[in-house]
């Protein structure tokens, strides 16, 4: 088994990517895109930015004196510098180096883990088995569908542009432009030129969703006879899952981001992981908020005997104290709406994670029904009808208290009953006719996209930038660097909101006892921060970035699988040099079927008495015990010892005198019984037949 990780990610929009090699079979799991990378692009509103004029272009600076160029080259990054084209979109960086053609299955844990996979499927070489959540499959479309129709915006301001090589990118590589741009174009290293593309159609993804087998919450499906693979639960998001692989030379589980107890989605499923094989751990996420000692280090607990504390373990796993700190940062975000709605000021929340829309437009209603506000509250995005109806149609994939809701009769989510009452408003785009009508000050409204450069969200915060009273809603991270620079200066309040999106470190220890996988493989990065020598039953092997692992071999014996009947048949042979095992001979065929070895036969079998004479014989004859064997039956003779050819090994020579002349040779590479007596040769046979294994 071979593993390679083609990106780490960051974060939840921005999944980890990997290519495994399991029993013959190239496996590329997850294919997102980087969205951030488009923070380089300024977005279509030709009032943003205009502040930046007071800043030197670079055409300007090239006849300026080189004191006046290191001043442009240390300054910070503005508005100005920001690319005003079409964006392209980056993939996954290493991902374009390897050959489609090769790629034989891929598995989709998330709908962000779909959005980079037509640029994948439009290659001509494509063939692979695609695999996802059928509610994965439904999400990440509608998401991928909002992406092409927010870009159209570009298409219409910039007009078409076909080229194979985008202009743009020459123009950064110049001296002058700032370092992190460059950094976001090029890489660290400078070989992330290669995953720029241009954004792919609605044909395409409609084309590369036909490819996809939708599979239900723990349902196995066979590829090829030989693997056996399952999704099940990962408690991140409505869909998202982890993957459990079974296959003749034993089973593998993929854990990527997870949360262990959600208010919206279906629960981690780590109990159908466990006992397995091989554990590729491959949650990032743990990494930004983990708490560590004074070494730096986490330490298991060495008194954890992985045995009696297993039911220990999985209530510590199940603690709600995770769960509940993330309701109480979602009503931390409504009341600060609520108190720039009572203030006059209206809320931009721009946050995409569709559990977290979901749960915020849920207490949101309720916190302004039982107030004196009225506010409405608007979801502007080409997919929100769509988006918002299907939530409550999968209910394999939500947590059990809304499972409970759907059987009792009740709306799994409480934002059905808020559009129906016209408390929440839907419309496709900012330019709906609709909405214009309906608009009314303060409101709170939810948009896309989270990069700000795409979507309603970017004339919207262009109209409220300069209104203290008013909030911007942002994911963690967000609004640093790039992503409000076109909007500087900035007069509203904004709110970073960091959102659990993956098991916390100190909980993988606990994991790995509970799960007891032989085998398991952690990013570098993980491995510096835990300290595994406790867990002495475990071994722990570490995987890096844009490299090659190898793993040993999962099983050295693989099982066979055979029927009764077949079983009965055969005629078992006990043998003399191995204690405790069997043989026996069959004409029939080894079959993989349902990704296990079986033995089916539709000739007839050899006889079961036993009788059959052995055909095949295996190790080194003593001459002085085939010389014993043979004075028993009556056979006498004498030996005689030899050199080899070319001064090879000994070979011995057994002389047979009575009752007929003849000779045996024995060599490394064999016995050679020499004679005219038919008779004596059957009994020397036989004699050989007594001291060798043989079938």
């Amino acid at each position: 088994m071979k593993l390679t990780c083609l990106s780490k990610g960051d974060g939840f929009h921005y999944p980890p990517c990997h290519m495994l090699n399991l029993c013959g079979f190239r496996i590329l799991i997850d294919c997102p895109l980087d969205l951030s990378a488009i923070k380089i692009f300024s977005p279509v509103v030709s009032c943003v930015g205009s502040e930046a004029s007071k800043y030197p272009s670079d055409e300007s600076l090239d006849a300026q004196n080189p004191i006046q160029k290191k001043h442009k080259l240390e300054r910070q990054l503005t508005s100005a510098d920001l690319v005003c084209e079409e964006p392209w979109y980056k993939t996954v960086k290493a991902l374009h180096l390897w050959e489609a053609s090769f790629i034989d299955i891929v598995l989709i844990s998330n709908p962000m883990g779909l959005l980079g996979l037509p640029f994948l499927t439009q290659n001509p070489g494509f063939s692979a088995k695609i695999y996802m959540t059928e509610a994965t499959a439904k999400i990440g479309q509608l998401m991928m569908e909002d992406l092409v129709s927010m870009h159209a915006e570009f298409r219409c301001f910039h007009g078409p542009d076909n080229s194979s090589f985008p202009g743009w990118i020459k123009n950064l590589d110049r001296e002058q432009v700032p370092a992190l741009l460059k950094k976001v174009v090029f890489g660290e290293s400078g070989d992330d030129l290669g995953s720029w593309m241009r954004l792919y159609s609605l044909d395409d993804i409609e084309s590369c969703m036909k490819k996809v087998q939708a599979v239900k919450f723990a349902e196995e499906v066979c590829y090829n006879g030989t693997l056996i693979i399952k999704a099940l639960s990962s408690g991140l998001d409505i869909g998202a899952c982890n993957w459990l692989i079974s296959g003749p030379n034993g089973s593998l589980s993929y854990v990527s981001d997870s949360i262990f107890v959600s208010h919206h989605a279906r629960n981690f499923d780590f109990y159908g992981l466990k006992g397995t094989d091989v554990l590729i751990y491959s949650d990032f996420s743990s990494l930004q908020s983990a708490e560590v000692t004074e070494n730096g280090c986490i330490s298991p607990d060495p008194d954890n005997n992985y045995i009696s504390t297993i039911s220990d373990n999985k209530d510590s796993l199940l603690n709600t104290d995770d769960s509940l700190e993330e309701m109480e940062k979602l009503e931390f975000v409504c009341s600060c709406a609520a108190e720039s709605a009572d203030a006059g000021g209206s809320t931009l929340i721009t946050i995409t994670r569709i559990g977290i829309v979901l749960q915020l437009l849920e207490l949101m209603s309720n916190s302004l029904e039982s107030s004196s506000l009225k506010v409405p509250i608007f979801v502007i995005s080409s997919v929100a009808e769509e988006l918002l109806a299907y939530t409550n149609t999968i209910p394999e994939w939500l947590c059990e208290q809304r499972q409970e809701k759907l059987i009792s009769g009740e709306p799994s989510f409480g934002h059905l009953k808020f559009i129906k009452d016209k408390k929440i408003h839907l419309f496709p785009a900012i330019h709906s006719p609709n909405l214009i009508t309906s608009w009314q000050e303060p409101c709170i409204v939810f948009a896309p996209h989270w990069s700000l450069r795409l979507g309603p969200s970017v004339q919207l915060l262009q109209r409220w930038r300069g209104d203290p009273k008013s909030l911007l809603v942002l994911e963690d991270g967000i609004s640093s660097g790039l992503g409000l620079l076109p909007f500087r200066p900035i007069a509203m309040k904004i709110l970073q909101c960091s959102f659990l999106s993956g098991i916390r470190l100190q909980k993988l220890p606990t994991l790995l006892s509970v799960l007891q996988p032989k085998i398991v493989l952690v990013p570098d990065a993980v491995n510096q921060r835990i300290n595994f020598a406790a867990m002495k039953t475990i071994s722990i092997l570490d995987y890096f970035e844009n490299k090659t692992l190898r793993v040993p071999r999962i099983a050295d014996n693989p099982s066979v699988e055979i029927t009764t009947d077949l079983a009965s048949k055969l005629s078992w042979r006990k043998l003399r040099q191995r204690e405790n095992f069997g043989i026996a001979r069959l004409k029939g065929g080894l079959l993989m079927e349902d990704g296990k070895h079986r033995l089916v036969s539709g000739l007839e079998q050899e006889e079961s008495s036993g009788k059959a004479r052995p055909l095949r014989h295996w190790g080194s004859v003593a001459p002085e015990s085939l010389l014993d064997a043979l004075l028993k039956i009556g056979i006498k003779g004498s030996l005689e010892q030899s050199i080899g050819e070319n001064g090879s090994g000994d070979n011995s020579i057994i002389h047979i005198a009575n009752p007929s002349s003849g000779l045996i040779e024995v060599s490394e590479m064999g016995t050679a019984i020499i004679t005219d007596d038919d008779n004596v040769a059957s009994q020397v046979f036989q004699a050989i037949d007594g001291i060798l294994d043989g079938i």
